[in-house]
């Protein structure tokens, strides 16, 4: 699998609280083929990750919101982590990013809370999706179908609900990645 993605770019966006397995399992993931990963945040220097509710690994930043431009990446992932997902919804530069992204039709690979974000960017209409439980009511009303199922890959929208859902998650990226290089 390796080389698979070489010359793909892929832009993680994420904030203090993420879910660590939701950022390190993708990222490890794209490495392993090739890709190029770069963490976005709101600022520079590390994130802190979480497991589920305890302090996990603190994420080196690569680039923030203000020098990062969506037109620079292949595909955007992003971590659940209630907190994560609460506060970089509320960030104006991640929704530009988000709508950058989609308007481009490129791949955005969202898992858990990170289902806020595209929610708050407004790109959610029309879409079938899965997230984390308590996000159904916000998918909904954004106009977008929620469903309950490991895996779902919408447009140019992939979302899963879960860490117990990276591999089919993190595969379905591989996938449409490859198959966007001609090397699927």
């Amino acid at each position: 699998m390796a080389n698979m993605l070489d010359n793909c770019k892929v832009a993680i966006l994420a904030m203090d609280g993420f879910e660590e397995v939701e950022l390190t399992e993708p990222r490890r993931a794209l490495k392993e083929a090739g890709a190029q990963v770069d963490v976005i945040s709101q600022k520079s220097g590390e994130i802190q990750g979480f497991r589920h509710v305890d302090k996990g690994s603190k994420i080196k930043v690569d680039r923030t919101f203000s020098t990062a431009k969506a037109d620079d990446y292949d595909a955007v992932v992003l971590p659940g982590g209630v907190v994560n997902g609460d506060a970089i919804r509320l960030i104006p530069e991640a929704q530009a990013f988000v709508r950058a992204a989609n308007d481009a039709h490129k791949t955005i690979a969202v898992i858990c809370h990170g289902g806020w974000l595209p929610v708050s960017a407004g790109i959610v209409k029309g879409h079938t999706m899965t997230s984390w439980p308590s996000l159904q009511d916000d998918i909904r009303n954004a106009g977008g179908k929620w469903v309950d199922e490991t895996m779902v890959h919408d447009g140019n929208l992939i979302t899963s609900r879960k860490p117990d859902d990276l591999p089919a998650f993190n595969a379905e990226i591989i996938s449409t990645l490859s198959a966007a290089a001609g090397t699927a």
